[in-house]
């Protein structure tokens, strides 16, 4: 395993660390406090990245939205966030995924991406409240728990 005390950041991860007001801000905020003083790797992917964007910069002012991700990339310039690039491998990978999966239609394909990286990568711990991440069995462990489901 390439990161086996890392912990894999989905967009709802993201999206209640940005937001103070979310109810689960606080559990995420400690989470991250964790992480950072056991110099644990976060590990996200651009597909969720961009599905996080996407979201923050509809949904908040401007400015907030670009400070939070200028965090996030000074984060990545410092190493302490790595952005994994969905490359074509990672892509066949997700598709078989999804292929395998056909009785859950409701999975996204952001979320396929994350499970084949996940994967590779020997991540088992993924932040996020999306049961999906339980549902296909692979062996996720959901932190901090599911506040509320997607």
């Amino acid at each position: 395993m390439i990161y086996s005390a890392a912990l894999f950041v989905d967009t709802w991860g993201w999206i209640a660390l940005e937001d103070g007001r979310d109810p689960s801000h606080a559990a995420v905020a400690a989470i991250h406090r964790q992480q950072s003083e056991t110099r644990a790797a976060w590990v996200t992917t651009d597909y969720v990245i961009d599905e996080t964007c996407t979201r923050l910069f509809a949904q908040r002012p401007f400015g907030e939205a670009e400070r939070f991700f200028n965090g996030i990339f000074a984060s990545r310039d410092a190493g302490h966030i790595r952005i994994e690039a969905i490359d074509p491998d990672r892509f066949q990978a997700a598709w078989r995924l999804r292929l395998r999966y056909r009785d859950k239609p409701r999975i996204s394909f952001t979320d396929f991406t994350s499970f084949a990286v996940m994967r590779e990568l020997g991540i088992r711990r993924v932040l996020t409240a999306d049961a999906h991440f339980e549902q296909v069995r692979l062996g996720f462990q959901v932190v901090p728990g599911r506040q509320r489901g997607s």
